[in-house]
């Protein structure tokens, strides 16, 4: 089998817009799919916006326009009939993912590979409402992803040896290193992301050490190249509040999320999105 040469996108946010940005970035035509026609033409500016900013800075040499010119968007994943493989990227939220799972199933062919871009959902769980489950794998990106090296494929029960080949091939296409994990709560990278980026938290929240200092600590003691804090404002209070309480449900108290998590949420301060977090930002 060859890598891919031709996906599809269904979400155009931030993780979205990324994966697009990747994939156009190494010669792939990608059909992106939002909700409407609206909402996909605000995505391709998005991703024009995404590629213009990476050549500006020198991290994209490659002319932007003939990049938009191999990325078709569209309002329905009817537009995804012709595609190799698509990549779910919308929030995590499992209702909405496996229903657009679904529609997706059933507008692409039979040998499409079928990917979700999520963090620490249950592949099995979302896998439960597709007719064909042997073709669908995790496929978790990471955020920027034009700047990242990692590509975690997650195996579900009934996920086929060729689906994994296919992401794999995919992944290096794409330049990223793969890890193969299976299906269980937080994955490999989530779970243990998390599980350091609370207790940097808790640090905080007991007054071990400022945000900054507990950041220091990690980059430079332990080589880490950003701190727990700052990723989390990265990530999104947000969505490490919700990645938390999931794996408590299914993993115990040590992931329970602190009370400075919840209220930082309550508040509105979720990191770079919001313009504040555990640091301020432009």
């Amino acid at each position: 089998m060859t890598a891919p040469t031709r996906a599809g996108v269904a979400g155009g946010g931030t993780m979205g817009v990324g994966i697009v940005h990747r994939l156009l970035a190494n010669d792939v035509e990608v059909v992106l799919v939002e909700r409407d026609d609206t909402e996909a033409a605000a995505a391709r500016e998005r991703v024009a916006g995404s590629l213009t900013r990476a050549a500006q800075r020198g991290y994209l040499d490659a002319d932007v326009d003939g990049l938009l010119a191999r990325l078709a968007v569209a309002g329905t994943p009817d537009a995804l009939a012709d595609v190799e493989v698509v990549v779910e990227a919308v929030p995590e939220v499992p209702g909405l993912k496996a229903e657009l799972l679904a529609r997706i199933e059933g507008a692409v062919a039979d040998d499409t590979v079928i990917g979700s871009n999520t963090s620490s959902l249950s592949i099995d769980g979302l896998a439960g409402g597709l007719r064909r489950p042997e073709r669908f794998c995790g496929m978790h990106f990471f955020n920027p992803v034009p700047a990242s090296d990692l590509l975690e494929l997650i195996r579900g029960a009934d996920t086929g040896a060729d689906a994994m080949r296919t992401a794999a091939e995919l992944g290096e296409r794409l330049g990223l290193t793969t890890i193969e994990v299976g299906d269980a709560p937080g994955f490999a990278t989530s779970r243990l992301g998390v599980a350091l980026g609370l207790e940097a938290i808790r640090m905080v929240e007991d007054g071990v050490a400022s945000a900054e200092d507990i950041d220091t600590a990690l980059r430079l003691g332990y080589k880490h190249p950003v701190g727990p804090l700052r990723l989390t404002d990265l990530v999104g209070l947000d969505v490490r509040l919700g990645i938390a309480e999931y794996l408590a449900a299914e993993l115990g108290p040590r992931f329970e999320p602190p009370a400075l998590l919840r209220q930082m949420v309550a508040d509105g301060r979720l990191g770079k999105k919001s313009g504040q977090g555990f640091f301020p930002w432009e």
